[in-house]
C-alpha cells in the first residue's frame, strides 16, 4: 500500500484530470489523498463563512428543540 505524499502539492493539467479517471482504485486514492493547501480568502468570504457556519448552529437548534418539542 502506498504512504501518504507528504511532498509539495502539484496543480494538474486539464488533460490529467481526465486520466486520473482510468486509474486503478488504489492508484486513484493515491492521486486523491494528496493534502491540498488552505484557501486564501478575503475578509468577506471569511465573514460569510462565519455567517454561515452560525445560521447552521441555529437552525439545528432550533430542529431539536422543535423535535423534542412535539415529543410532548
Amino acid at each position: 500500500m502506498n504512504a501518504p505524499h507528504d511532498g509539495p502539492v502539484i496543480e494538474r493539467e486539464p488533460y490529467e484530470e481526465e486520466l486520473i479517471m482510468d486509474l486503478e482504485r488504489d492508484q486513484f486514492v493515491f492521486e486523491t489523498s494528496r493534502p491540498v493547501p488552505q484557501a486564501e480568502l478575503g475578509a468577506r468570504a471569511t465573514a460569510a463563512l462565519w455567517a454561515l457556519r452560525v445560521f447552521v448552529v441555529l437552525v439545528s437548534l432550533m430542529v431539536i428543540y422543535t423535535f423534542i418539542d412535539q415529543l410532548h
